[in-house]
């Protein structure tokens, strides 16, 4: 039986497990929260010198539970060191808003001191800190920039709302006149610490799986949902859900972020606890192709060769890691604005599709083109799925692949 631990202003020695259960128990780290980090391009910068001096607090939520965790910190994007003048973890009030329970407020340390020095394209995790936590606890991370990091480091497709404020108000309850920020910055892991056996989900895939058309502040991606789904089973709760979803993201080349391929072994390989992979990428390769220009029959075909060769190497990759990867179909796209995508381009999504749903090609399948397209039109998503740009599903949508994954997948 799990021992529940005690508030933190409890005396250590009855934070201290009694001797017999202390060593019944095999703690293990495991990701139960993880966003992918990219260089944020466009609207999706925050202007010159506004992290620099500020306290920026961002809300997440592990899908797991556990007893300790620690916050995983990046410089990825960063050419220079990036210096952190300290940061906080503590329970927030709620997904929306900056406030958060003064009695939780725990700082933060990096090998003992409450600044640290990140180097250049690095993570660094702090020091574990005892905060027993549920699955979906509205958790809130804040840090505190000395200086304007030489690159910003982001995960721009959050759906969250971060707070940005002038000052240091790593301590600060409320963060009254922050800022509000659509992004995550320089954050890209919450890791729990369990005694039960536990394992990692990592979704990886497009904006798909980032969520686009999904509610901010609302946590309704199809992976939120799936997560929901293990943590009411028993017999699945010790499984945590990690999307490492970026918009725009292709498995050849980059785009917004990272190709798949130059991301894989930082975005699932080092996630702790990693047992699964569900792969959902391919969309942005077919519509990309093809945007500005037609090409030639021997161009589609070479795409759909080397989109194969790339699945190839990420199961290959996963499976000598001992992961069991899932192949996802990929959804309908006939009608967006964006891709203007024709007969060929369909074609050229039939053929990965078929390749996916092959046996032995992947380790199992999730049909999602099945689920989400309309009946009456299958190269188009069905309308009440659809948010209205015939690419991305709607919060409906959303649920709708989750409720499509079977539980079995995960022994």
């Amino acid at each position: 039986m799990l021992l529940r631990l005690a508030p933190l202003l409890l005396p250590l020695t009855v934070l201290a497990a009694p001797p017999a259960l202390a060593s019944a128990c095999s703690p293990q780290w495991v990701a139960g929260w993880a966003s992918a980090q990219m260089v944020p391009t466009g609207e999706n910068r925050l202007a010159p010198d506004m992290l620099a001096g500020s306290t920026l607090r961002q809300i997440i939520r592990p899908s797991i539970a556990g007893n300790r965790v620690r916050v995983r910190l990046s410089n990825l994007a960063g050419t220079k060191f990036l210096q952190i003048g300290g940061a906080t973890l503590s329970r927030a009030l709620g997904a929306k808003g900056a406030g958060v329970d003064a009695a939780t407020l725990i700082p933060l340390r990096f090998n003992g001191r409450a600044d640290v020095t990140i180097p250049a394209g690095a993570d660094y995790l702090s020091d574990p800190v005892t905060l027993p936590v549920r699955a979906f606890d509205n958790l809130a991370v804040s840090i505190r920039y000395q200086e304007e990091p030489s690159e910003q480091t982001s995960h721009p497709g959050s759906r969250a709302t971060s707070w940005l404020l002038k000052g240091d108000h790593l301590a600060d309850p409320a963060m009254t006149g922050a800022t509000a920020v659509e992004h995550w910055f320089s954050l890209s892991a919450l890791e729990v610490e369990t005694c039960k056996p536990a394992g990692v989900i990592v979704a990886l895939g497009d904006s798909i799986t980032d969520g686009r058309g999904s509610t901010t502040d609302g946590n309704d991606r199809w992976t939120d949902n799936l997560a929901r789904r293990l943590q009411a089973d028993p017999k699945k709760r010790h499984l945590a859900v990690v999307n490492q979803g970026i918009g725009g993201n292709r498995l050849l080349e980059d785009g917004l972020g990272p190709n798949a391929l130059a991301r894989f072994d930082r975005d699932v390989l080092a996630q702790p606890g990693v047992g699964y992979l569900i792969l959902l990428e391919g969309i942005n390769d077919i519509g990309t192709l093809t945007r500005e220009a037609p090409v030639s029959e021997a161009e589609h075909a070479q795409l759909v060769d080397r989109m194969i060769g790339a699945y190839r190497q990420i199961v290959a990759r996963g499976r000598a890691k001992g992961i069991k990867v899932i192949g996802a179909t990929i959804l309908p796209f006939m009608g967006t604005a964006y891709y203007h995508p024709d007969a060929r381009n369909e074609a050229d999504r039939q053929a990965v599709n078929r390749w996916i749903r092959e046996p032995g090609n992947f380790d199992a399948v999730i049909d999602f083109d099945r689920i989400m397209r309309d009946p009456a039109r299958p190269d188009h998503l069905l309308s009440r799925y659809d948010m209205g740009d015939a690419l991305h599903p709607s919060p409906e949508g959303y649920r709708a692949m989750a409720e499509a994954v079977s539980l079995d997948l995960f022994e």
